[in-house]
């Protein structure tokens, strides 16, 4: 998937499930928290705005949760923490044109992608996974 798209333009974006809020994590935490760590509570953040996006189901979101928790993963973040998340995110290399994107699921096991998603849509996924 990796050697047949180079630049990600195609398939091999959806490898990206879970990464944009991930590294923007990874770099308000200044890099301390492993890559694992961070891309779990991206994916719990994609799951939630796949949700609230009328794609996944809650089924699938309580899936994600019940799955990376078995396996020791966090799957919330600090609250109060968007703002600097949110400008992390905007620089990106998966953001194009100044437009945010996002690899989704419609369901599990078939992914899509949101571009430019509505701030509100973006901050109540990010309160569905921050702790309380």
């Amino acid at each position: 998937m990796v050697s047949g798209d180079l630049t990600e333009q195609g398939n091999r974006e959806i490898l990206n499930y879970g990464h944009t809020l991930a590294h923007a994590i990874e770099r308000n935490e200044r890099y301390l928290w492993r890559h694992g760590a961070a891309v779990s509570v991206g994916m719990m953040f994609v799951a939630e705005l796949s949700h609230l996006s009328g794609k996944l189901s809650e089924a699938g979101v309580d899936r994600h949760r019940s799955i990376l928790t078995s396996l020791g993963l966090p799957t919330t973040y600090r609250d109060r923490q968007w703002p600097k998340l949110e400008d992390a995110m905007k620089r990106d290399k998966k953001t194009r044109a100044g437009l945010l994107r996002f690899v989704v699921l419609d369901r599990i096991g078939t992914v899509s992608r949101i571009e430019g998603p509505d701030p509100a849509l973006l901050l109540s996924a990010y309160a569905a996974i921050t702790e309380e």
